[in-house]
């Protein structure tokens, strides 16, 4: 490949306590929390709005928040599902307290969602950008982050930080800053993904939610689809007579590669029209749906794992861990979609294995997850945390982000108060902090200084 010399200097457009790299649902709960508690915070974001897949993406439903007795994201989480509900913008109230299996989570309007996240920066005194872009990063010798690169329309920029928060979901900051991570599976193969959809003219009240894909079979044994997948999450009824579709996979992409993402995106959308067929000649109710749109981007369930002082592990989700430096509790199933197209469901499959069946039954996050192995002032919340493959499948989802982003956050601020040295924060006193701010540490009471 030819190369050429570039270089340029560039302005210090901010110089800031934290600066967090993502809106998602992690980037948006760190870079809120940190401001609420006095940290002067700068915010970049790549797409339009705050939230990801949950506005931007596609899929406005958040994964299960609870174990069935307690509100798991407490704290950021639970204002903002308290929020939605109050703009009316939740569409499926969820039953608190019942069998976690019957809580999948609840459905919400993307655009109240926005407005929410919105408003909950502004209040905050975040400093955002929408459409801002991080490019690289300046690190010392020693580990230390020291500015973050961004590219915008008015051109290329840096923000000067003490801390860095890593919430883009594929660990780009970290990546760029040199640590060390881990993507997908032993031969380097990642969950497929999706590319999310807009549906109408569906009669909801004939069409068996979560059963849409009872007659996947027959419609693969008839030719129906150019790339024989049995996996079908469906449609989900939202607000009006809407319908959102998490409807087929694209296989084989990374999403850390732009060339694998535009293929998957052309791939997904001329593929779609697929399942519009299935749907109104297989599925009750659906005889005259259609599928007016698909998402800002792609639907990516997998990338890069940032390794950290500890990787939280599958045997962690079966014994329902607990840590000494806690900073939140979880309680999805591990979801883990398949690499390649199935023509027939698996009979082991890892989600039905590997899920909470009592009420009240989860799993701990340590802090160390949050924390770069080589890096001082850094530290990543959401799907890029440190974990193997199994429990990044369960702690992706938003909830998740919404837990390890207001812990992330909660740190970033006390670090950047002190030396900077994300290391060097006192757990008590973080654990402290996050209770009183909501988060749901029920192990901490035991602690010492509490």
């Amino acid at each position: 490949m030819k190369t050429i010399g570039y270089q340029c200097n560039l302005p210090i457009r901010r110089e800031v306590d934290v600066m967090v790299a993502g809106g998602g649902p992690a980037g948006i709960a760190a870079a809120v929390t940190a401001a609420r508690l006095g940290a002067k915070v700068f915010l970049a974001e790549n797409l339009s709005a705050f939230g990801g897949m949950g506005t931007s993406g596609g899929l406005p439903f958040f994964c299960r928040p609870t174990d069935g007795i307690n509100f798991l994201s407490a704290g950021f989480g639970e204002e903002v599902y308290n929020r939605l509900w109050e703009e009316k913008g939740a569409g499926v109230k969820m039953v608190r307290g019942e069998h976690p299996e019957e809580i999948g989570g609840f459905i919400y309007n993307p655009e109240v969602l926005k407005r929410v996240y919105d408003r909950l920066a502004v209040d905050a005194d975040v400093d955002f950008l929408f459409n801002t872009s991080l490019i690289d990063v300046i690190t010392a010798d020693d580990g230390v982050v020291t500015h973050a690169v961004c590219s915008a329309k008015s051109g290329l920029f840096t923000i000067s930080a003490r801390v860095f928060i890593d919430a883009t979901g594929d660990g780009d900051l970290c990546a760029m800053a040199g640590a060390e991570y881990e993507k997908g599976d032993e031969n380097g193969k990642m969950q497929a993904g999706t590319l999310c959809s807009l549906w109408s003219g569906i009669e909801w009240e004939r069409m068996k939610i979560w059963c849409d894909g009872a007659r996947m079979p027959e419609a693969i044994r008839k030719n129906l689809f150019s790339v024989p997948d049995i996996s079908l999450p469906g449609i989900l009824h939202t607000v009006a007579d809407s319908g959102w579709g998490n409807v087929g996979h694209v296989f084989g992409v990374d999403g850390t590669d732009e060339q694998s993402i535009t293929l998957a995106l052309v791939d997904a959308r001329h593929r779609l029209p697929e399942y519009e067929t299935y749907y109104r000649r297989f599925v009750p109710g659906a005889e005259n749906a259609v599928m007016l749109w698909t998402a800002a981007y792609l639907g990516l369930r997998e990338s890069r794992r940032i390794m950290g002082d500890y990787v939280l592990n599958v045997e962690d989700f079966k014994r329902q861990a607990v840590f000494p430096d806690e900073i939140g509790r979880y309680a999805y199933p591990v979801d883990l979609h398949a690499p390649h197209p199935m023509r027939e469901r698996a009979k082991d499959d890892v989600f039905q294995r590997l899920r909470y069946r009592n009420p009240g039954e989860s799993y701990g996050i340590p802090y160390r997850c949050l924390i770069p192995r080589s890096l001082k002032n850094v530290l990543v919340a959401g799907r890029c945390v440190s974990t193997d493959r199994y429990m990044q499948g369960s702690l992706r989802v938003q909830p998740g982000c919404h837990i390890t982003g207001q812990a992330a956050g909660c740190a970033a601020a006390f670090a950047a108060s002190q030396n900077g040295v994300v290391r060097d924060v006192p757990v008590i006193a973080l654990q402290r902090k996050l209770t009183e701010i909501g988060a749901f540490l029920p192990n901490f009471n035991h602690k010492e200084g509490k």
